[in-house]
């Protein structure tokens, strides 16, 4: 295909996606993966990496810290920006199902995420199989997005382990149905402190920095001391993309944190 050619809605579905799920390090052409994809949506791979670079110009995240990617963003790719932006559950899903039509797998070719849905999500898919299904799309595509946005660290405490790291949902899966699958409602958290965010024993404050629950200092063990309130006014690690919107993170303040 002739790289002067227009990209078609499909391609630039799975160009998204890739964005979404790709660590912005690695979103270049000696990529394996961008390799695999460009050659599965007929475009070189230079190309498939100018679009994502291009993608890259569209987020805050990136274009905030003087990281600019290509400013090349066609009205095709600022369009589809917002589309993605306006309503996330319906773009994992045809991002999904654009991956499908070229025969890539999802998820850079690893199985879908079978990690227990929490029971919050699970109560909302009852019984039928296809909503059990789109909802387990849509939390692989979330997990994926926040993991890769903090390069697979806990972005307190730098914990790089994946099976130990979890996609924690900033606003309650029950709050808030238009952004449950919103990067930016994500913090990538090991699995201990993702029980103590949704618990309200740790939130994190205007200035980016964990805050510890003080009902739980006066009693409180070493493991504690060491694994929770030694994080107490440390800044988390910022995330390569889709940054946690203030409102959400306001929101777990005000209504979960046990202050």
């Amino acid at each position: 295909m002739s790289a002067r050619t227009g990209w078609t809605r499909q391609q630039l579905l799975v160009a998204f996606n890739l964005y979404c799920q790709m660590p912005f390090g690695k979103m270049h052409s000696r990529n394996p993966e961008i390799i695999k994809h460009a050659e599965l949506i007929g475009r070189t791979p230079s190309a498939l990496a100018m679009k994502l670079t291009n993608i890259a110009s569209l987020d805050p995240a990136i274009t905030s810290t003087g990281r600019k990617g290509l400013e090349g963003a066609s009205a095709a790719d600022k369009a589809m920006w917002e589309e993605m932006q306006a309503d996330w559950e319906r773009f994992a899903l045809g991002a999904q199902q654009a991956t499908s039509i070229f025969g890539a797998t999802t998820g850079f070719g690893a199985a879908i995420d079978d990690t227990p849905m929490p029971d919050d999500v699970a109560d909302y898919t009852g019984s039928d199989k296809i909503v059990q299904t789109t909802t387990r799309v849509g939390q692989d595509f979330f997990r994926r997005s926040v993991l890769s946005a903090y390069n697979y660290r806990c972005c307190i405490t730098g914990l790089s382990v994946p099976k130990l790291l979890v996609a924690s949902h900033i606003m309650p899966w029950r709050v808030d149905a238009a952004n449950r699958l919103n990067p930016r409602s994500g913090l990538c958290l090991s699995m201990l402190h993702d029980k103590a965010f949704d618990a309200g024993i740790i939130a994190i404050a205007e200035d980016m920095t964990v805050s510890v629950s003080r009902k739980h200092v006066t009693n409180a063990d070493h493991f504690f001391n060491s694994a929770l309130l030694a994080y107490d006014g440390k800044p988390i690690v910022s995330p390569e993309k889709f940054c946690p919107l203030a409102e959400f993170l306001a929101y777990h303040r005000q209504h979960v944190f046990e202050t």
